[in-house]
């Protein structure tokens, strides 16, 4: 497909109309096409070398000299070419409908309109059979759907026919013409905008698509070069028209953004009619492809249900990577097939265009690859908070997640960010073996010079392996404690009890004390009189532990419940009696401080009493000693004795 392609349904019209003409005979094409040789750039500069008598100059200096001067001068000519071919227009496309007429008529089939016509036909009865039988909504699948349908009858009929050659070759354009106005205007449809707006993007997109189809029937229709040229110019002053009557009658902005867009035409209008093709496209992607790319996700988000899932995002971002994939090769394919182009023989520039176009392909795969593996991480972390009604093994598990991924997630992201930037550089044309090794070499001296930071890092990866501790756990490692709050590459931040908080070089932590972990054992002592009924202090402690383990608080925080553990020693001041029980990491204190209460509680109740400081004055003689304690009591309730006469 010619990339004149901006021409004419219009025209067809007039040809059906116009008085058909007898074709132009070979000699005279002959001739036409030798004054095209005579007026083309490159075969003048070589005819003025020679005749200057410069014959062997050379070929690369001559194109540096000649370039500016040969695009002017193409230029030139191309507009002159247009300019006169625009009287022959009518002739020409009258000539090459009354030979497409005449062929089919001969071969005993109707007129290509009437045949069109039927195609259409067939195609929308079968869509109107489709939507009454099986369609059951008016979404944009059931309307692709429907359209597919439609597609579909219109093919079969069309290539069981043998149809005449020219006649076959206008079908097809203009029935691929007509499903893609279709289609555009079903993805139109999905746009939040104004009827208005939708209405004058359909009429554009119904030029485009008919132009499309006339350039690609022009020439074996023995339309000229030089009239199709003339009729691309022509409607692209139409398409120009129409997009400037829709910035100023239906976008609701102000009249500077709107002289600014129409500008902005303007621009792009002379830079296609100067055949500058690659900026003419660059500046239809500037306005086309961010809209494009919001219309692709929201069709990505009627296709998939779940947006924000990995389907979704392989769907969304997939899609976008194809659309620009499309743009990029598309403007190769234009850079490539214009050899007049300012700059397209230099080779410093060729190959700056050309890697420039190689490094957006690879930084929109790298995007995808990034997205996709984002996605995944930040979906496994959210899941990974939620540890409601799982096993202790699973909890686990995934607490070692919330530990472990947002590391990897940022190694990743530091991966892919440096094997694209590495990839863009050697296609921009510089040599990254160099950067390699100078990196390599810096990374050496980082390393000698900066012991202590690679020792942190490498600690910390064998921490993380060994999974000595996690997010939220309780950890006690030298004199630094606290609940772990996060991580970086070379440092652990620790939460303690009280408020403040450590972060600590993974290097400095040495071993580490896990009191997360399981489950914790707590031990603790009472002292009891030396009269205390040993077993009776054992029954009363079994009942508080199950009075404490039937609390629905405390219950679910004990894995075995209190019990008295016996006789631990004889102390100064009474029996020294050893309580133990088993609950969940992190509660033991909490649970501690209760069976305090309850065992003071239930003691008090039942005469056992708590072991208390005595002192004893007095010598050897334990009688002596008791006798004059039971006098000293006597006298102190009679009173002080009175003193003999």
């Amino acid at each position: 497909m010619k990339l004149e392609s901006v021409i004419v349904g219009f025209f067809l019209v007039l040809a059906s109309i116009a008085a058909a003409q007898q074709p132009p005979s070979q000699a005279n094409r002959k001739v036409d096409e030798f004054i095209r040789l005579l007026d083309d750039p490159d075969v003048r500069a070589w005819l003025d070398s020679h005749r200057s008598g410069n014959p062997t100059s050379s070929p690369g200096a001559a194109e540096s000299s000649f370039a500016l001067v040969n695009w002017e001068a193409a230029v030139r000519n191309r507009i002159d070419k247009v300019l006169s071919a625009i009287p022959r227009i009518p002739a020409e496309v009258s000539t090459a409908a009354v030979r497409t007429r005449e062929e089919a008529i001969a071969r005993g089939y109707a007129p290509v309109f009437a045949i069109f016509a039927g195609l259409v036909a067939i195609g929308l009865i079968a869509e109107l059979v489709w939507r009454r039988l099986v369609m059951r909504n008016n979404d944009l699948p059931a309307r692709l759907g429907s359209l597919g349908v439609f597609s579909a009858a219109m093919a079969v009929v069309f290539f069981a026919v043998h149809w005449p050659p020219l006649a076959r070759l206008t079908l097809l354009a203009y029935l691929a013409a007509f499903i893609a106005v279709r289609l555009a205007i079903a993805l139109i449809s999905l746009a939040a905008i104004s009827p208005g707006q939708r209405l004058r993007l359909s009429i554009l997109a119904g030029l485009i698509c008919i132009a499309i189809a006339n350039a690609a029937i022009a020439e074996p229709l023995g339309i000229s070069r030089d009239v199709s040229d003339a009729i691309a110019f022509c409607f692209s002053a139409m398409i120009l028209v129409v997009a400037t009557e829709t910035v100023w009658s239906t976008m609701h902005m102000s009249s500077t953004l709107k002289a600014g867009l129409t500008a902005f035409g303007v621009v792009l209008w002379i830079a296609w009619s100067l055949d500058m093709r690659g900026l003419f496209w660059l500046g239809i992607y500037a306005i086309v492809l961010p809209s494009v790319l919001k219309g692709v996700a929201r069709v990505a988000g009627h296709l998939c249900s779940d947006a924000t899932g990995l389907r979704g995002v392989l769907i969304t971002r997939g899609i976008r990577a194809v659309v620009i994939g499309m743009a990029v090769g598309w403007l190769a394919i234009v850079w490539h097939f214009n050899p007049d182009a300012p700059g397209r023989r230099d080779p410093w520039i060729s190959a700056l265009v050309y890697g420039g176009m190689k490094s957006v392909g690879v930084l929109v795969l790298a995007d995808l690859v990034w997205q996709l593996a984002r996605n995944w991480f930040d979906r496994t972390l959210q899941v990974a908070t939620d540890t409601t009604s799982l096993s202790p093994a699973d909890a686990a598990r995934r607490a070692r997640f919330r530990t472990l991924l947002p590391i990897f997630r940022n190694a990743i992201a530091v991966v892919v960010l440096v094997l694209a930037g590495l990839i863009v550089l050697s296609e921009l044309g510089v040599q990254i073996g160099p950067l390699i090794a100078g990196a390599g070499i810096f990374g050496v001296a980082i390393g000698f010079g900066s012991q202590a930071l690679v020792k942190d890092i490498i600690s910390g990866v064998f921490y993380m392996l060994d999974d000595a501790f996690r997010v939220g756990e309780y950890i006690q490692a030298k004199e630094y404690k606290g609940t772990v709050e996060g991580f970086s590459l070379r440092s652990v931040r620790l939460r303690h009890h009280r408020g403040p908080v450590f972060t600590v070089p993974f290097g400095e932590l040495g071993a580490v004390e896990n009191m997360s972990r399981d489950w914790v054992i707590d031990k603790f002592r009472i002292s009891v009189g030396y009269d205390t009924d040993i077993e009776m202090a054992r029954k009363l402690t079994k009942k508080v532990g199950a009075d404490l383990k039937a609390d629905p608080e405390l219950g679910p925080l004990f894995i075995e419940p209190l019990k008295m553990k016996g006789v631990e020693e004889f102390g100064d001041y009474g029996i020294v009696l050893s309580f133990g029980m088993t609950t969940v990491p992190g509660m033991q204190t909490y649970i501690r401080r209760k069976a305090y209460a309850k065992l003071r509680e239930v003691f008090l109740a039942n005469g056992i009493t708590f072991a208390q400081p005595t002192v004893q004055v007095g010598g050897d003689d334990k009688s002596g000693g008791a006798a004059a304690a039971a006098s000293a009591a006597l006298a102190h309730q009679t009173g002080p004795a009175k003193p003999s006469p």
